[in-house]
C-alpha cells in the first residue's frame, strides 16, 4: 500500500553540510511535503482513514451508526457536500467523536486545514484513544509548518500500536525540521525498517547524518544509493559534500565532475568546482569551471570576482585575467550594476599593479572614482600610485579627499602622517598619525608614532 509513497527531501540534506549553498529552504521543505500529499500512496492511505480501526476508535450508538453510514454513502455518490451538511447538523458536545473525524477528514481534503486541525483536536478530546484522529492530526499540522505539534502527534499514534513507515518517517521528517537531529536519525531508520524500497527515508537518514556531521556515516549510505542509482547527480552532489565535510575536496571535485558528465551540473556546484581547484593551486581547471558559471547566465558575480582576485593574488596572472575578460563581456551584455562594474574595475587594478603596470593601475581607479567620487579605498590607491610616482602634490590631493570619507579616514591620514614625516615634517605628520590612531588603534601605528614623535622632539 505504501511502496509508492514519495517524500522527496534529498535536496535539503546539502544545507547541512557546509557545501552548496541551500537557498530558499523553507520553499524546498514546502516542496518536498507536496509531494508526499499529492501522492497516488497517500491518497490511497487517507481514503482508508474512512475505515475504522475497531480496537482504537470509538465506539457509536445504534442511530450514529446510522448516519456514519449514510455519510459514507453519500461520499462514495461523490455529494460531498450533503454529507458535510450530515456531519454538522448532528454534531454535538455529546456526539460520537467519529463525526468529528469524518468532518475534519473532509475539511483536510478541500485544504481547510485550520478547521482540520481543530476538528480532529475535538476527535481526540472525546476519545484520547483515538488513533487515525492523531495521525491525520500529524499530517494535518505537517502540511501547517508546525512541526513542534506533529511530534507528539504521532508518537501517540506510535504508542497506540500504529507505527507505520509513513509515520515514522513524517517524524523523522518533524524532528529534523526541529533540530532533533538523533531522534531524526532513528525515526528514519525505523521507516527504512518498514520500507526498505522507499528511498526518499534513506535520505531523510542521511539528511540527519548530515545534521550530526557523520560524514563518513554519509559517505556510506550515499555510497551504497549510488550503487542502485549511478546515474543520480542528486546523490552525487550530496556525497561530494560530506566528502567535503571530511576535509577530502579532490574526493568531492571528482564527484562534481561526474554531476558535470551527467549533464546535469548547476552554477554553484561548478563554482564549488573551481573554488575547490582554486584551493588546490590548480588554476587553469579552476578557470575553465568558473568560465562555465558564468555561460549558464546565472553568475554569482561578486564569487567569481573574488576568485579571480585570489588568482591575482598568487600571481597566477594570466589566468586572472582569462577570467576578467570573460567577466567583462559577461556584465557588458548582461549588467549595468555600479557597484559590481567597480569590482571589476578594481580587480584590473590589482592584476596591472601586479604586472608593474602603475600607469594603467592609475587610469582605472580614476574610471572607479568617476564612477563613485565617494570611494575611499580607489581614492587612497591613486594616492598611493601618485607617492611611488613621486608626485607628493597629487598624492596629498587624493589623500586629503580620502581623509573626508569615513570609511577611508583612518588610513588616508596614516599616509598623509607617512607622508609629511618622509619630507621631515615631523610636527605636522604626528596630528595626522595620531588621528589614524585614535579611529582605529594598530601596534605598527603606535610604534611609527613613537618613532615620529622622539624625531620631533629632537627638533628633526
Amino acid at each position: 500500500m505504501i511502496s509508492n509513497f514519495t517524500l522527496s527531501i534529498g535536496l535539503l540534506v546539502s544545507a547541512a553540510c557546509g557545501g552548496l549553498p541551500l537557498e530558499n529552504g523553507p520553499e524546498l521543505q514546502r516542496d518536498a511535503l507536496q509531494n508526499v500529499f499529492s501522492s497516488s500512496g497517500f491518497a490511497e492511505r487517507f481514503a482508508e482513514s474512512y475505515l475504522a480501526e475497531n480496537d482504537v476508535v470509538p465506539a457509536v450508538s445504534a442511530d450514529e451508526q446510522m448516519v456514519v453510514q449514510e455519510v459514507q454513502q453519500l461520499l462514495s455518490e461523490d455529494s460531498r457536500d450533503e454529507a458535510e451538511a450530515l456531519l454538522k447538523e448532528n454534531l454535538g458536545l455529546a456526539s460520537s467523536a467519529v463525526y468529528d473525524y469524518l468532518l475534519a477528514n473532509l475539511y483536510f481534503q478541500d485544504d481547510k486545514l485550520d478547521l482540520a486541525a481543530v476538528t480532529y483536536e475535538s476527535a481526540t478530546r472525546k476519545w484520547p484513544r483515538y488513533r487515525q484522529a492523531w495521525q491525520n492530526l500529524g499530517i494535518v499540522q505537517i502540511k501547517r509548518g508546525e512541526f513542534s505539534k506533529a511530534i507528539p502527534a504521532f508518537v501517540k499514534v506510535i504508542e497506540m500500536g500504529g507505527g507505520t513507515a509513513i509515520c515514522y518517517g513524517l517524524l523523522g521528517f518533524a524532528h529534523s525540521s526541529e533540530g532533533h537531529h538523533l531522534s531524526a536519525e532513528s525515526a528514519f531508520r525505523m521507516a527504512i525498517l518498514l520500507d526498505p524500497s522507499t528511498k526518499d527515508w534513506q535520505m531523510g537518514l542521511a539528511r540527519a547524518f548530515f545534521d550530526l556531521k557523520r560524514w563518513d556515516d554519509a559517505v556510506a549510505l550515499t555510497g551504497t544509493m549510488l550503487e542502485e542509482d549511478p546515474e543520480s547527480a542528486q546523490l552525487w552532489t550530496l556525497q561530494a559534500n560530506a566528502y567535503i565535510g571530511l576535509d577530502k575536496p579532490m574526493k568531492a571535485a571528482e564527484n562534481f565532475e561526474i554531476v558535470d558528465r551527467l549533464g546535469k551540473a548547476t552554477p554553484d556546484s561548478l563554482a564549488l568546482l573551481g573554488d575547490i581547484y582554486l584551493n588546490s593551486e590548480l588554476y587553469s581547471p579552476a578557470v575553465d569551471a568558473y568560465m562555465r558559471v558564468l555561460e549558464a547566465k546565472a553568475a554569482d558575480f561578486r564569487r567569481i570576482i573574488r576568485s579571480a582576485k585570489i588568482l591575482s593574488a598568487r600571481n597566477a596572472n594570466d589566468q586572472a585575467k582569462r577570467l576578467l575578460r570573460a567577466i567583462q563581456s559577461t556584465l557588458d551584455e548582461d549588467s549595468t550594476d555600479p557597484d559590481l562594474q567597480k569590482d571589476v574595475l578594481r580587480l584590473s587594478a590589482r592584476i596591472a599593479l601586479a604586472e608593474g603596470d602603475g600607469e594603467r593601475e592609475a587610469t582605472i581607479l580614476k574610471q572607479i572614482v568617476e564612477l563613485d567620487p565617494l570611494d575611499g579605498d580607489a581614492l587612497l590607491l591613486l594616492g598611493r600610485h601618485a607617492v611611488r610616482s613621486s608626485d607628493d602634490a597629487q598624492a596629498v590631493f587624493y589623500f586629503d579627499r580620502a581623509v573626508a570619507i569615513d570609511s577611508s579616514e583612518a588610513d588616508a591620514n596614516l599616509e598623509l602622517g607617512k607622508l609629511l614625516a618622509s619630507q621631515g615634517k615631523y610636527a605636522e605628520a604626528l596630528p595626522k598619525l595620531r588621528r589614524a590612531q585614535q579611529i582605529e588603534p594598530r601596534e605598527p601605528v603606535q610604534k611609527f608614532l613613537e618613532q615620529i614623535e622622539k624625531r620631533a622632539g629632537r627638533g628633526g
